[in-house]
């Protein structure tokens, strides 16, 4: 555990980078509010604990509306002291998505580029859903559903062959 001072000389805890994640997905495979923003771990073998599917059911009276929307979060080494970076792997038309590469860009997306480390990766899915809402996204004409599959990983493609 490291100690940092906080205001007037206190002293206040900083948890460490796995326990905050550890945390996270506790909180994740329990479920949050309502149920329309969910989240976990893509491989439970990654030691680091990098790779995340978020999932977001579209807002109510928005042409989100009944949308599932799959997101992929990447923790790097220096998360939480600085942001994850956020893609939708869902095709949707949003101010603050990259229309070509899905990624959410923290310049557009205020909770990116004003990162504070006590945010979370639930706090993200949750402010993209109210972002959804917004007046400016809320009647964005959407691609049409169930086109997903011209997303390519941003680490390139993975190819395993295996001699018989």
């Amino acid at each position: 555990m490291q100690h940092e001072m906080g205001p007037e000389g206190s002293s206040k805890v900083v948890v460490p980078r796995n326990f905050r994640l550890l945390e996270e997905l506790e909180r994740g495979e329990k479920g949050i509010g309502d149920g329309t923003v969910s989240y976990g771990m893509d491989d439970a073998d990654d030691v680091y604990m990098q790779s995340w599917t978020g999932t977001i059911i579209g807002p109510p009276n928005s042409v989100h509306e009944g949308r599932i929307y799959q997101l992929k979060l990447f923790c790097g080494k220096e998360y939480p002291d600085e942001p994850p970076s956020v893609r939708f792997q869902t095709r949707i038309n949003m101010n603050c998505v990259n229309q070509e590469s899905g990624v959410v860009e923290p310049s557009l997306f205020p909770m990116l580029a004003d990162w504070k480390r006590e945010y979370t990766m639930e706090d993200i899915l949750i402010q993209l859903k109210k972002e959804m809402m917004s007046p400016q996204n809320r009647k964005l004409a959407q691609p049409p559903e169930g086109n997903e599959e011209g997303r390519v990983e941003q680490k390139g493609l993975v190819l395993r062959c295996c001699i018989l």
